[in-house]
């Protein structure tokens, strides 16, 4: 079975919620979801690099924090120097989401984070392969999918509220595609 490993970070649950519809993705496109959760900057990450290195693909998630992702996961990154050295990562599948209050906020820089640690790791990007669902700001509606009109990767957007309602469902149905299409390449690559 394609085995995936979702890696993330969630300050208020809400990209946890982004990590389990991207997981649920993963297990309907018939690969194996390992949420793998990163619970601070100065945890011992050891047993999710040994995760992270038998999985097939990889997917990282964070919380887009001042223009970038969140320090837990940016440690995690930095931990991640063991398996560069050995080139443990390299040739899997990889793939990024953020999601943070604003509409924008620098998800951008945030994806371009994860992109760039995976191009070290000498890694596969898979991108979203999904255009806009808006095309203007009045078609952003909250059950239009990739509302945000991203491409590297997920962004999703989540109101001052509790994790249960926000994001909303045209952001979890974005994640849950991606979750998808994650393994569909995977399992392309695998053979």
């Amino acid at each position: 079975m394609t085995k995936i490993a979702i890696i993330y970070h969630s300050g208020y649950g809400h990209t946890a919620v982004v990590a389990e519809h991207v997981a649920k993705g993963v297990t309907e496109a018939g690969g194996e979801a390992a949420l793998l959760k990163i619970d601070s900057a100065a945890q011992d990450f050891s047993a999710i690099l040994d995760e992270a290195t038998t999985a097939d693909a990889i997917i990282f998630g964070a919380p887009t924090y001042m223009g970038d992702i969140s320090a837990p996961l940016k440690a995690f990154f930095e931990a991640s120097s063991k398996v560069w050295f050995t080139l443990g990562w390299k040739d899997k599948v990889a793939g990024g989401f953020t999601n943070s209050l604003s509409f924008a906020g620098d998800k951008g820089n945030s994806l371009n984070s994860i992109l760039t640690l995976a191009m070290q790791q000498g890694m596969i990007w898979v991108g979203t392969g999904l255009a806009p669902g808006a095309h203007s700001n009045s078609d952003a509606a909250p059950d239009v999918v990739n509302r945000l009109g991203y491409y590297v990767g997920v962004a999703t957007q989540s109101d001052n509220a509790a994790p249960d309602i926000t994001p909303p469902p045209g952001d979890r149905e974005f994640a849950r595609l991606y979750g998808v299409r994650i393994t569909e390449m995977t399992k392309k690559m695998k053979g």
